[in-house]
């Protein structure tokens, strides 16, 4: 059904059958959560797995940043040019079957080197999981809705977080750090197969102006000339750089969090599942829902929104950041962590919904997987292996607050991403003055 005139978007090659798109959102949304938890449970479970594996804030940092996103960043190129090829829930789907299939082996993992393999799966199944689904919301709902509509599925890491937290501290503090690997991982399994068989294919351009006939009329775009497409593109390598930064931030505070909490703030596994679940559920949630919101308020008088919203969302982010770090006590550090995760994370619902209505219908699902590239491969990949590697050389050094001190070195990427952002604002600023 489209969102804008309340007509049925069939499926694809589909009968008259029709979804409605806050189904499929919903849907969505929900694999998104099971996405994220699955990827979170390495930095909640983090103090466990160091005591029953042995491993440092390094071989932390690596396996949840650099090891994981090898797989995850470059694996996502190959899955999006398939599914802009073939059906997108079936890619969706099958993805969803393979990350969660191995985040039941990291659960059974008896080793360093069987964990860092169990998460390179992890982040080769989860690369078919997000792209397919930025193409097929972008089918669902018509331009003006769609930042609104991402705003909504970007709640998948603010849920995922928060019920990770709960749900895996909880089960980790009673039944060891490996049940909630295991129970989530068959969840996701279960999901996989439920999502084939309900789930339908919506139409190629079905809610663009020019419409699914006219755009199944084009000849598909080729790989390469995407892949330069996007790459000589400047709009979408600065929301790509510029949300990449941001990551830097957000994944390396991410990662580190909850062994941060506990480590140089005192909470406890029991604190850790309820507030700083907390924290994540009313402030990542309500950020992500806020920003959608405002995005699409802003970008309906001038695409510009789609930077200026996430500059400035950040420079509010910043001091809050510091004195979270600073904070001599958890119960002060989480107040000023929720307004942090309010505004860390307006750049995502802004980048995606820029680079999905930038490119053509049949290159979206490509195109957001080089945004992810990019964006994850300095964000994910990079973020969590600096602030480990920061906080094992600190600690090398003498530093009896290392973790701390690395976590500070975070800093700057606030100022380049800003940076970043404000000079795509003045690109977009005049490109609509020539048009």
């Amino acid at each position: 059904m489209s969102a804008a005139t309340g007509a049925p978007v069939e499926a694809h090659g589909a009968g008259p059958r029709a979804q409605r798109p806050a189904w499929v959102l919903v849907t969505l949304t929900f694999v998104y959560v099971l996405n994220f938890l699955d990827r979170q449970l390495i930095g909640i479970v983090a103090k466990p797995i160091q005591d029953s594996l042995g491993v440092t804030d390094g071989q932390l940092g690596l396996i949840g940043g650099l090891y994981f996103a090898m797989f995850y960043c470059f694996i996502a190129i190959p899955v999006g040019w398939l599914a802009d090829r073939s059906s997108r829930v079936t890619v969706l789907s099958l993805a969803c079957a393979i990350w969660s299939g191995a985040t039941v082996a990291c659960g059974l993992a008896q080793n360093y080197t069987q964990l860092v393999i169990a998460r390179m799966t992890v982040g080769f199944g989860e690369a078919g999981g997000v792209p397919p689904s930025y193409a097929i919301i972008t089918d669902t709902y018509p331009p003006g809705k769609r930042a609104a509509a991402f705003g909504i599925f970007n709640l998948g890491p603010a849920i995922g977080a928060a019920i990770g937290v709960a749900f895996g501290a909880l089960i980790a503090e009673h039944f060891g750090w490996r049940m909630p690997f295991i129970i989530i991982g068959v969840i996701g399994i279960v999901t996989a197969v439920l999502l084939r068989i309900f789930m339908r294919e919506p139409a190629r351009g079905a809610t663009d102006p020019e419409g699914a006939k006219a755009i199944a009329a084009v000849p598909p775009a080729g790989f390469w000339s995407t892949v330069r497409m996007f790459l000589t593109n400047p709009v979408l390598m600065l929301a790509a750089l510029g949300s990449g930064a941001t990551q830097f931030v957000t994944y390396g505070l991410g990662n580190f969090a909850v062994l941060f909490l506990m480590r140089e703030k005192g909470m406890e596994l029991s604190d850790v599942a309820i507030w700083y679940a907390l924290v994540l559920a009313i402030g990542m949630g309500g950020g992500m829902v806020l920003s959608g919101r405002i995005i699409d308020r802003m970008t309906r008088r001038t695409r510009t929104g789609y930077a200026t919203a996430p500059a400035m969302s950040l420079a509010i982010a910043m001091p809050f950041y510091l004195g979270f770090i600073w904070a001599p006590s958890w119960p002060m550090a989480l107040m000023l962590l929720s307004v942090v995760m309010v505004f860390n994370y307006f750049y995502l619902s802004a980048s995606v919904a820029l680079v999905q209505e930038e490119v053509r219908p049949d290159q979206r699902v490509l195109s957001g997987a080089l945004l992810l590239l990019i964006m994850n491969f300095i964000g994910l990949g990079l973020g969590p292996t600096w602030v480990g590697q920061a906080s094992d050389w600190f600690k090398a050094q003498g530093d009896a607050h290392a973790l701390q001190t690395a976590l500070y070195t975070l800093t700057p990427f606030y100022l380049i991403a800003i940076a970043l952002f404000l000079w795509l604002a003045r690109l977009l600023r005049r490109e609509g003055n020539r048009a």
